[in-house]
């Protein structure tokens, strides 16, 4: 069984080194990739003001997070919930920057960029040349965005959840897993109902296509010709 844990953070700011903070913070914790349910979201007060452009990004201001606990009051919990396994974030090395950036006002130790699994990194392979933010990756997998209107920490990791999942397989990884649960019951009917062998009529102008395929190549392992 392995366990990591996606996160995402909201931000006063882009540049933690200029004093910018978090404000809400999320985590999603995935066994074999997969998302168990067990969720980590807390808004957090930034002692600081929310300038106007990152308000229109995420929707918060500083009323939203007035009476919220700093990110000394719950360090200890975060850290619990992030383990010591990968940490999976989109464009990872921003959120790890203001995680540490908070421990370092704490005198904590920093989490290592060893532990982090970069999603923006993995589409950018999959996909180079094409748009890989989490909106056009969500497009690109058919996942539904119409709950965000604005970048939310916990939502955006519940929708990367689901990105992750597609770009490593894991969602086939996961059928592979249900098939094998089921496989025994499978075993059992099958040896309780015989099956009847059902002849398939091939109409001619399939006969005549498939013959025309196989024509087409080079040494092949059957010859279509009746």
């Amino acid at each position: 069984m392995t366990r990591a844990v996606l996160l995402d953070t909201e931000t006063t700011g882009l540049e933690p080194h200029l004093g910018h903070r978090i404000i809400e913070i999320a985590a999603v914790e995935l066994v074999n990739d997969v998302p168990t349910g067990r969720e980590y979201h807390r808004l957090l007060d930034p002692e600081r003001d929310i300038p106007e452009e990152a308000t229109r990004v995420h929707g918060f201001t500083r009323a939203h997070v007035l009476g919220k606990p700093r990110f000394a009051a719950i360090a200890v919990e975060l850290l619990a919930f992030l383990g010591d396994g990968p940490l999976i974030a989109h464009n990872a090395a921003f959120d790890l920057a203001f995680l540490n950036a908070e421990l370092a006002l704490l005198g904590s130790t920093p989490l290592p960029s060893e532990r982090m699994i970069d999603t923006l990194l993995l589409a950018k392979t999959r996909f180079p040349g094409l748009p890989n933010s989490l909106d056009a990756l969500c497009r690109r997998f058919n996942i539904d965005l119409s709950a965000r209107t604005t970048h939310n920490a916990l939502l955006d990791c519940r929708l990367l959840a689901k990105v992750y999942l597609e770009l490593t397989g894991g969602r086939q990884r996961n059928f592979t897993l249900q098939a094998e649960k089921r496989a025994p019951a499978a075993i059992a009917y099958a040896a309780a109902a015989p099956r009847t062998p059902r002849l398939m009529e091939v109409l001619p102008p399939e006969l005549e296509a498939h013959r025309t395929l196989v024509r087409r190549l080079r040494e092949p392992l059957w010859i279509a010709e009746a």
